[in-house]
C-alpha cells in the first residue's frame, strides 16, 4: 500500500521550492531530518493498515453496522485524496517545512481526536481530519529526502526511505491487533502521538524553511468542484444501503449535488485558461490505460483488507492478534515482489510485470471464494502472501507505463490525478464490497430460511433438532444465528467473485498501451 504512495508521490516532489543545497547540511543534520521524514511517512502508512483489525471493536463501541464502521476507512482515504492535489501550490504558498510541521501536528492532533471519539459520527469526523493533515506527509517526505541528499547519494537514500514506507503494511496489522489485545481499540490512534511529537519538533528544529510567498496558482473552481463531487459520491455510497439507497432524499440530494460539482467541473475544465487539470493529459491513452489500471489495484487492495479484519473474527472467531498475524504476510509479499520487480524493470517489459502482477492476484481471489470458517490458518497466510506479491507487481510497472509517454512538463500535475485515482478506487471498493455485503446476506438469508421449515428432515432427528428446533424460541433463535453466518459466508464469496472478475478485465486494457522509449 504504501509502496504505491512512495511510486505514485515520486513525481510530485518538485511541486515545491528546493531546500538549500544538500552539502550545505552536516551529517547530523542530515540524520536527524531523515529519520523525521521516514517517522512522518511511517505514521501515515501505519495508519492505512493499523485500522482494519480494530474495525469489529470499533463496531461493538459505536453499535455500527458493517457497513457503517467502515466510512472510519473511507472518510480517512476520501480527504486524502481531496487534499492531496493541492499540496504541491501550498507548500510553493506557505513554505515546505511549515506545511510539513503543520501536516504533522494536525495529523497528530486528529489521531488523538479519533482515540477520544465517543459516536461513529464524532470517529467518522475525525478520520476525515486526518486524512486532511496526512495528505501531505508522503509527497513531502519524499521531496524532502531528494532535496537533502546529492545526487550521487540519492539512490541509497530513496531506498531507505521505502524500505522505511514499506514497515507500515507489514507490521501495522499485528501492531494494531497487540495494541487492541492488551489495551484498547483506541491505541492504534494514541500511538502516533509520540511519532508525531518528535517528529514535529525534529522537523521544525533541523529542516531550513523554503523559499515561499510567490505567485503560484491552483484552479479552485475546479478543485472546489471536483471536491464536491467525490465527497458527494462518496457519502452517498456509504449511506445508500442503511437509507434504501434513491428511496430516500438525502441520497438523491447527494447523487445531484455530485452531479452538479462533475457538471461545473468538466465545463471549467473544458473552458477555463489554466483549468485544474490539463486536457493535455486525458489525450495520452498510456495515462488514462495507467489510472485505469491503478483505480483497480486501489480498489481490490483496500476492498479485500476491509472484509478480512471482520472475517476473521466475526466468523472464524480469532482473536485480533491472531488476525494481526494472519493479514501481516500481506505486506511482506508487497515488500519481497517490489524488490524483484525493481530489478526486472528494463529488462522485462512493464505490460508483461503488469500482466502477471493481475493474474496472480486473479489466482489469490480465486482460491479465498471457496473459503469457509474452516479454512485452515497457513492457507491464509499463503494466499495473502501470494496477493501482496501480486501487489508488489503492480505499483512500479503500472506507474512506468502511466507516465512513459506524457510530456515532462505533465508529470506533476499527472501525479495528483495518479494518486488520485488510487485513492478513490480505494474507497469506492470499501463501500461497494461493504453495501454488496449486507444486501446479498439478507438475500441468502431470506433464500436459506424459505427452504427451511418444522419438517424440514435434516432438523427432526439427532443434534439438529436439539440445538435447531424451529418449535422452541431458544431454538428458532439458534437456527436463525446459523442461517445467517451462512448467509455472509455466501455474501463474501459474492465480494471476492466480483474483486476476481475486476483483476481479469482490466488485462485487455494493456493491449492498449505503448512501451517507453528507449533511453
Amino acid at each position: 500500500m504504501s509502496t504505491s504512495n512512495a511510486e505514485d508521490t515520486q513525481q510530485t516532489s518538485a511541486t515545491a521550492p528546493p531546500l538549500p543545497a544538500p552539502t550545505s547540511l552536516s551529517p547530523a543534520t542530515r540524520l536527524v531530518v531523515t529519520v523525521c521524514t521516514i517517522m512522518a511517512t511511517l505514521m501515515q502508512s501505519l495508519d492505512s493498515t493499523i485500522a482494519n483489525v480494530a474495525l469489529p471493536y470499533m463496531q461493538g463501541t459505536m453499535s455500527a453496522s458493517q457497513e457503517e464502521i467502515n466510512w472510519v476507512l473511507t472518510s480517512y482515504i476520501v480527504a486524502a485524496a481531496i487534499m492531496t492535489a493541492p499540496t504541491g501550490f501550498l507548500a510553493a504558498r506557505f513554505g515546505r517545512t511549515r506545511l510539513f510541521v503543520t501536516a504533522v501536528t494536525g495529523f497528530t492532533l486528529a489521531s488523538v481526536l479519533c482515540g477520544l471519539a465517543q459516536s461513529l459520527d464524532e470517529i467518522v469526523i475525525f478520520r476525515f481530519l486526518q486524512g486532511m493533515f496526512g495528505a501531505a506527509l508522503v509527497p513531502l517526505s519524499q521531496a524532502v529526502m531528494f532535496d537533502i541528499y546529492p545526487v550521487e547519494q540519492r539512490g541509497g537514500a530513496m531506498a531507505l526511505w521505502t524500505m522505511g514506507v514499506m514497515i507500515g503494511p507489514i507490521f501495522g496489522p499485528i501492531l494494531g491487533g497487540w495494541l487492541t489485545e492488551n489495551y484498547n481499540w483506541r491505541w492504534v490512534f494514541y500511538i502516533n502521538v509520540p511519532f508525531g511529537i518528535v517528529t514535529a519538533a525534529g522537523l521544525l528544529t533541523f529542516l531550513k524553511e523554503t523559499s515561499y510567498g510567490n505567485s503560484a496558482r491552483l484552479d479552485w473552481i475546479g478543485f472546489g468542484a471536483l471536491s464536491l463531487a467525490i465527497g458527494a459520491f462518496q457519502t452517498m455510497l456509504d449511506r445508500g444501503e442503511t437509507l434504501d439507497w434513491f428511496g430516500s432524499h438525502e441520497i438523491i440530494t447527494e447523487a445531484c449535488l455530485a452531479a452538479i460539482g462533475l457538471y461545473v467541473f468538466l465545463v471549467q475544465f473544458s473552458l477555463a485558461p489554466r483549468p485544474f487539470l490539463s486536457p493535455r493529459l486525458f489525450s495520452d491513452r498510456n495515462f488514462v490505460v495507467g489510472v485505469t489500471l491503478y483505480f483497480t489495484m486501489g480498489l481490490i487492495m483496500y476492498a479485500t483488507l476491509a472484509l478480512l479484519a471482520p472475517y476473521l473474527q466475526t466468523l472464524m472467531n480469532y482473536p485480533v492478534v491472531t488476525a494481526g498475524v494472519v493479514l501481516a504476510p500481506r505486506g511482506a509479499g508487497l515488500m519481497l515482489a517490489a524488490l524483484i520487480c525493481g530489478r526486472l524493470i528494463g529488462k522485462i517489459s512493464a505490460r508483461l510485470l503488469v500482466a502477471i502482477g493481475f493474474a496472480t492476484g486473479a489466482y489469490a481471489l480465486h482460491q479465498m471464494t471457496s473459503w469457509t470458517p474452516d479454512v485452515s490458518e497457513w492457507t491464509m497466510i499463503s494466499v495473502g502472501f501470494v496477493q501482496g506479491v501480486s501487489l508488489g507487481f503492480l505499483t512500479i510497472p503500472i506507474n512506468i507505463i502511466t507516465f512513459a509517454t506524457l510530456p515532462v512538463e505533465l508529470r506533476i500535475e499527472a501525479a495528483g490525478i495518479y494518486s488520485l485515482m488510487r485513492n478513490l478506487g480505494s474507497a469506492i471498493g470499501i463501500s461497494v464490497t461493504g453495501a454488496l455485503l449486507e444486501m446479498n446476506t439478507q438475500v441468502n438469508h431470506a433464500i436459506i430460511a424459505g427452504g427451511i421449515t418444522p419438517f424440514t428432515r435434516a432438523l427432526q432427528s439427532g443434534a439438529p433438532s436439539r440445538f435447531w428446533n424451529p418449535n422452541s424460541i431458544h431454538g428458532t433463535a439458534m437456527l436463525n444465528q446459523e442461517i445467517t453466518r451462512q448467509a455472509q459466508i455466501i455474501a463474501y464469496i459474492d465480494d471476492f467473485k466480483l474483486m476476481l472478475i475486476l483483476a481479469i478485465v482490466v488485462l485487455p486494457l494493456l493491449l492498449l498501451t505503448r512501451p517507453p522509449p528507449r533511453r
